[in-house]
């Protein structure tokens, strides 16, 4: 198959160029990481770009057909929770963070701001497909399940549309969720009023099966609390059940139609 590279794009030509194949983009300053990763995702034969800065990266998403990014936190002028927090302010697109940072506060935060996955480097090639390849098929679960349904559900003054994979407020506004985030509240709503452990919420949301940590459960449901309650202090839509789990107490409705 002949290939190209273009702005840090490697373009595919010809009649066996496939556009559905996952699209990676690399965010590093640090041109040696940059080369180890597009080496390793194009191994398994992703399509890669690359970016050194924010101003790259939005570029490139404003481009659109993205399917993950990995990201740095440690750049010489910019700080990566920062570029993190700018994507997720329009942006679903995976992100799995991929830094020296390895203190567990870093990592916390990291997936507090909209990070579906993190990697500490120096990192095993075999972990990064792995995570990989569980980040991308927890987003494409997440589109193909709303592909398959149409029902609109409504709640405490949202609406959630599994169809167009998107959580509404009733007044039209669009809330950005992660895949992750979309998938947690999904497994909620079909299971209101049911009290879920952190092991069920593991196995339901199909997280990352290289890291089944029932901590990474709750910093997931802390950042969709912070996006469907009215006080993150003192939840009334997802309750923390003590030595259980947690519980979805909105009460759905069906609109008519």
């Amino acid at each position: 198959m002949d290939a190209e590279w273009h702005g840090g794009v490697r373009r595919r030509q010809g009649p066996a160029a496939d556009l559905d194949i996952p699209r990676i983009v690399i965010v590093d300053d640090d041109d040696r990481v940059r080369q180890l990763l597009r080496n390793v995702f194009e191994s398994a034969s992703y399509r890669v770009s690359e970016a050194r800065s924010e101003a790259e990266l939005m570029s490139i998403l404003k481009r659109g057909g993205v399917s993950m990014i990995t990201l740095d936190l440690n750049f010489s002028n910019e700080d990566g929770l920062a570029i993190a927090r700018s994507v997720r302010t329009f942006s679903d697109v995976p992100i799995i963070m991929v830094t020296a940072r390895s203190d567990d506060v870093d990592r916390i935060v990291g997936l507090e701001i909209g990070a579906d996955d993190y990697i500490v480097k120096p990192f095993n090639v075999r972990e990064v497909l792995a995570r990989t390849r569980a980040v991308l098929r927890r987003s494409q679960s997440v589109q193909q399940d709303a592909r398959n349904k149409s029902e609109l559900v409504q709640f405490e003054g949202f609406e959630f549309d599994a169809q167009a994979c998107e959580l509404r407020t009733l007044t039209g506004r669009t809330l950005v969720l992660t895949s992750a985030e979309f998938k947690l509240l999904e497994v909620f709503v079909r299971h209101a009023g049911r009290v879920l452990s952190r092991g069920q919420l593991i196995d339901l949301t199909g997280g990352p099966a290289a890291d089944p940590l029932e901590r990474s459960i709750d910093t997931l449901v802390g950042r969709l609390r912070k996006k469907i309650e009215r006080d993150c202090k003192a939840p009334q839509l997802i309750k923390t059940v003590r030595g259980a789990g947690y519980k979805f107490t909105a009460k759905l409705q069906r609109p008519a139609r």
